[in-house]
């Protein structure tokens, strides 16, 4: 669970201006992309990410309100791509990471700064229909 919440404060506090999820009746999916270099070293290490400048990772999370309104982690099936400016497309394997009551999924890509990838990401979670999320991220050097 401290792995956990150690990577949430370094993935989420740097987009505090902006939530980044979407909402799809019961089901919230929460997502972030940024360089694998700026997590940090003990972060990256309990993962087994590679702390790079040309690598990156994504971080997805799926939430359903259960029967009292309260948003709970769900296990889903994610598929994950993105594109960079140069119209390359590039899958994303993402690996479930499961800390106790904690789902959250990671992938993790190239990227040669500065480039905008934009990323696409299927959610398939038990009892929900298909929902697709799109966002772009910016990489600096």
């Amino acid at each position: 669970m401290i792995r956990w919440l150690a990577l949430l404060a370094v993935v989420f506090v740097p987009v505090a201006q902006a939530e980044q999820s979407q909402k799809f009746g019961a089901l919230e999916v929460h997502y972030n992309a940024m360089l694998a270099s700026d997590l940090l070293p003990d972060v990256a290490k309990a993962y087994k990410i590679d702390r790079s400048k040309t690598r990156g990772i994504v971080t997805v999370s799926v939430l359903k309100k259960n029967a009292v309104g309260v948003a709970q982690p769900v296990p889903a099936k994610l598929t994950a791509y993105l594109v960079n400016l140069n119209n390359q497309l590039g899958n994303i394997d993402m690996r479930e990471i499961k800390e106790g009551t904690a789902i959250y999924y990671l992938g993790e890509f190239r990227v040669a700064p500065p480039d905008t990838l934009k990323f696409t990401v299927s959610v398939e979670a038990n009892g929900e229909p298909k929902h697709e999320v799109s966002f772009s991220q910016k990489f600096y050097k």
